[in-house]
């Protein structure tokens, strides 16, 4: 046996063996270990008292799909190792083989949290001119393939996907393969065959480019060699260009929490979360892809959005066709089990029922009566696959197909007359036990039946003196009783057995002709699928609108102007409320392609940023949005730059992953794109960082024209409307209540007056010696023109003593001007003399050779200040400006104002 094992083992070196052995599937050697540990399994051993014991473990068959779910959510293989003969009526060892090899990327084991998501397996196939490139859910059989030309383009689809397998045609360069493998994917191998079978040729048969039919070919292969079975319900490919969608990359994915929210990697607080109100998990899943892959064509935008309308307008039937929606099971994944052959009763009265509720959608979409709802209106029921369920399955069959029970009576003939055979054994052998105890005169006589020993009967040890001698044959003694037999009770058991044996293998023969019956019919059901699935989400759609208040986009073609009345983030609304949220509006016209947005931290400036582009997605993916009014132009492509990262796994710092996602906006936008440029700049000194956003400003202004929104804290920046003749300042409003900030987030015209970064910070809950500490130096900063305040630690004391008192804070003047300057400079007297060109010493001690010169120098000498106005100074610079109330800032003015009169 363990011959066999290692032989079978040699085949799939890189997954785990379930080797069956009676009622488990058993693991030994590494698999063993290793697997224990994943699955927190008892490690035992065989053989024992052998010098060199054979590690073993194994699980029950009747519980190993929740033991392959665990290994497949490990990124693990599993090759599951059947007995292929009845171990009683085997010679030699039992025929065993490998009827499936289970990965991530095919599982058909579906829990329930996932129902609503595909698992899609990719193939990956390099060429000449770039990839070709498949991806198909094998629960499904959706097919899809394309021609992509770069890497990048390969791991942004594998991103949008959530792909956890790759089928490659062999060894690949290490680059290539380490991309790929990014987020734990896996690698499997699988050749391409020049010969085709039926199922390959009938999947490619639409395809004109080469490429994508030979990497469907490699990924329909790797299907029929890990599955060996029947794939009948993989559905032709279907080419497909992202282009010809509006393209996000897996930043702009994440940055916008489209699937998922960025910080928890979970579905709550995304836009998925809030627009789901789906009713069956294939309308989940189509939602998903719509929000995936918004669309750029006009006309079928607004098709899409006419049929929301129609939903919205009619609520009635809209709350009927949610009840049916409600009692339909996933037709796509149902059909995708009768094709794959683990189908079972119960399934198909889940499709029985299913399609029981099409005349009444139907019914439904009749009584709306809405032209753009025609291409639903017009079903194939598949009745005639429900009607057979009802007249074949039972209404309740059991989860086991082959153990009978599960086909209703006058469905077959002969199986009725099993049954009826079986029905008067039954009663014949109740009629035995009877006449038994009157010949017998023992009345607790029994006539009983057990797997091991067949039909008997039984009496007691204390009625065995009663038994007629010569009567029965003995067959069993047990403590407490015996139990006999007799050639007419033999005779009755065989053809008991026989007819039970019969009608189960019958049964089971009868189920699976009618599941081959159904599966004749897949591409219906199918067809189906996609369309109810489609009528889920324009309800879903038209719901959330009316609960949330979404209106209608007004889509158009041509022109590429932006106006946004009252526009809201639709999560963060979601979350806080309406009535707490602000709205604001968005207006870029023809002559208005960038918005240079400043304002204080936590404002809301990047909440406006997400909420244009959420809009957008909401919109081009046929939904309402969340506004007022909304006129918007068809985007091509959506860049995002938003929040600090770093790419540890690529050895990228923050800085350089920014540059990056700029670098791709910069590269790829077109005037028809919209970018979201969110601190450009502030990862690298202030004026590298102020340099390059100015630069890319200019950049985006002259040469892309993309509609833009570039938030920044540099408010240098803002200069540049002065200049750039389709840039826009705005800014969030805040202002200062008795020193504290209180945020507006309200967009308004114009530059911000400052950051108040400061504020932001006391809000954090900062020290307040600290931020009285940054408030010196702040103003210290916009007073020298970029020099720290590196001030002597008893000055800082100092400061720190005096303005915790209630009265105006006051310090005193430095004693020297010496004591004044910065702890690192040098007094004039030490510092060194640069000789002029004539050969003479210069004195640079008025001028330090690292000190930045002013822009505009001052063309007159500055008069020395008296003692006084040395006083006056001192004092402003340590008037805590943050805690001190109006009242004091004007004593303290009127008191400076006297000083000075003296």
């Amino acid at each position: 046996m363990m011959q066999q094992y290692l032989a079978i083992k040699a085949q799939y070196p890189d997954a785990f063996l379930f080797y069956r052995i009676g009622d488990f599937y058993e693991m030994f050697y590494d698999d063993a270990i290793k697997g224990s540990q994943i699955l927190e399994l008892t490690l035992t051993a065989r053989n024992k008292s052998a010098d060199n014991p054979i590690p073993m473990c194994g699980v029950p068959h009747h519980a190993v799909e929740n033991y392959l779910n665990v290994m497949i959510d490990h990124g693990y293989k599993v090759a599951i190792c059947e007995q292929m003969e009845d171990p009683k009526k085997a010679v030699g060892m039992v025929k065993r083989e490998v009827i499936q090899l289970v990965t991530p990327g095919t599982t058909m084991n579906v829990t329930p949290g996932a129902a609503k998501q595909n698992n899609y397996l990719t193939a990956v196939l390099p060429v000449d001119d770039g990839f070709g490139f498949a991806y198909t859910d094998l629960s499904t059989g959706e097919m899809k393939v394309t021609h992509l030309n770069s890497l990048a383009d390969v791991t942004n689809e594998l991103d949008a996907l959530s792909s956890l397998e790759v089928v490659v045609p062999g060894q690949l360069d290490d680059d290539v393969a380490d991309k790929l493998k990014v987020n734990d994917r896996i690698l499997s191998q699988q050749a391409i065959s020049d010969q085709p079978s039926a199922e390959v040729s009938f999947v490619i048969q639409d395809l004109q480019d080469q490429t994508e039919a030979r990497v469907v070919s490699m990924l329909m292969q790797y299907l029929l060699n890990t599955q060996k079975r029947s794939l009948a319900h993989i559905q032709r490919a279907v080419p497909y260009t992202p282009s010809a969608f509006l393209e996000m990359d897996s930043d702009a994915r994440r940055n916008l929490d489209i699937l998922s929210n960025s910080r928890t990697g979970k579905k709550a607080d995304s836009l998925l979360w809030l627009l789901d109100k789906t009713k069956t998990a294939m309308g989940g899943r189509m939602l998903r892809n719509w929000l995936e892959r918004p669309l750029l064509d006009y006309r079928a935008i607004t098709h899409r959005q006419q049929q929301v309308q129609a939903f919205l307008d009619h609520f009635f039937e809209r709350t009927e066709l949610a009840d049916n929606l409600n009692q339909v099971y996933d037709l796509e994944r149902l059909a995708g089990r009768v094709a794959f052959g683990n189908v079972n009763g119960r399934d198909l009265q889940q499709l029985a029922t299913s399609l029981d509720q099409l005349p009444a959608i139907l019914d439904t979409l009749d009584r709306i009566g809405d032209d753009s709802l025609d291409d639903y209106r017009h079903l194939d029921t598949v009745g005639d696959v429900a009607d057979l369920i009802h007249a074949s399955i039972v209404d309740e069959p059991p989860i086991s197909v082959k153990d009978g029970g599960i086909i209703k009576d006058g469905y077959n003939a002969q199986l009725d007359a099993y049954r009826a055979t079986l029905k008067n054994s039954k009663q014949w052998l109740a009629e035995y036990e009877t006449q038994e105890r009157a010949a017998t005169g023992i009345h607790n006589l029994k006539v009983r039946y057990t797997t091991v020993f067949g039909y008997f009967i039984e009496v007691t040890k204390s009625n065995l003196d009663k038994v007629p001698t010569d009567r029965y044959d003995r067959k069993q003694t047990l403590t407490n009783a015996e139990r006999f037999t007799t050639p007419e009770l033999k005779a009755k058991e065989d053809t008991i057995l026989e007819a039970e044996s019969n009608s189960t293998s019958l049964e089971y023969d009868v189920f699976t002709q009618i599941r081959e019956q159904i599966k004749d019919n897949i591409t219906r059901l199918q067809a189906l699928a996609a369309k109810v699935a489609g009528l889920d989400v324009l309800q879903s759609y038209a719901q959330v609108a009316e609960d949330q208040h979404f209106v209608r986009p007004t889509m158009t073609a041509l022109g590429h102007d932006i106006d946004i009345v009252n526009g809201r983030h639709p999560v963060v609304e979601k979350v806080m409320g309406a009535t707490e949220y602000i709205p604001n509006n968005v207006n870029m016209d023809a002559n208005t392609d960038m918005l240079l947005i400043t304002g204080p931290n936590m404002s809301g400036k990047s909440t406006y940023m997400r909420q244009l582009a959420l809009i957008v997605i909401m919109a081009q993916a046929g939904g309402f949005v969340p506004a007022d009014r909304a006129t918007l132009p068809v985007f091509d492509k959506i860049f995002t730059r938003i929040g600090a990262a770093d790419d540890l796994a690529n050895g990228q710092s923050t800085f350089m992953v920014e540059m990056l996602e700029a670098n791709a906006a910069l590269s790829h936008a077109t005037s028809r794109s919209l970018i979201l440029f969110d601190e450009i700049g502030r990862g690298t000194a202030t004026y590298d960082g102020m340099a390059l956003a100015q630069a890319i400003i200019e950049y985006l202004h002259d040469h892309v024209h993309a509609k833009t929104l570039f938030s920044t804290h540099y408010h240098e920046l803002t200069a540049l409307a002065d200049h750039l003749d389709r840039l826009r300042n705005v800014h969030v409003g805040a202002t200062l209540d008795h020193g504290n900030l209180v945020f507006l987030h309200k967009m308004m015209a114009g530059p911000a007056d400052k950051s108040y970064g400061i504020h932001v910070a006391k809000l954090a809950g900062l020290p307040d010696e600290l931020l009285r500490r940054a408030d010196q130096v702040l103003r210290h900063l916009e007073e020298q023109g970029g020099t720290l305040d590196v001030s002597d630690a008893p000055s800082r004391t100092a400061v720190a003593a005096n303005s915790s008192s209630a009265g105006t804070p006051v310090a005193a003047a430095p004693a020297s001007a010496a004591e004044s300057a910065p702890a690192t400079a040098e007094t004039a007297a030490d510092k060194p003399h640069a000789d002029s060109d004539d050969g003479t010493s210069t004195d640079t001690g008025a001028q330090p050779a690292d000190e930045q010169l002013e822009l505009f120098a001052p063309t007159t000498a500055v008069p020395e200040l008296s003692t006084v106005d040395h006083k006056v100074l001192q004092q402003l610079k340590q008037f805590d400006l943050l805690q001190a109330t109006p009242m004091a800032a004007m004593n303290l003015l009127y008191q400076l104002k006297q000083e000075l009169k003296h």
